[in-house]
């Protein structure tokens, strides 16, 4: 089953695939590698336009919800 997820609010729209791949890119930078994730949370507060992010239930970050 294919899905789309988008979050929108004060007239901008970001998308889930967006997001995860802006957090993957971030994992790697740091020096780790893609197969090395195994769960990711994420919780998007567009009133504060930030989305943070659990990384297998350890690692956590914030990134900017729209750009």
């Amino acid at each position: 089953m294919k899905t789309a997820f988008y979050v929108e609010a004060y007239g901008k729209q970001a998308e889930e695939k967006d997001i995860v791949t802006k957090i993957k890119e971030l994992w790697v930078a740091e020096g780790n590698k893609i197969k090395d994730i195994k769960e990711i949370s994420i919780y998007a507060k567009p009133e504060d336009n930030a989305v943070y992010y659990i990384i297998n239930g350890e690692v956590s970050g914030e990134i900017a919800l729209f750009d």
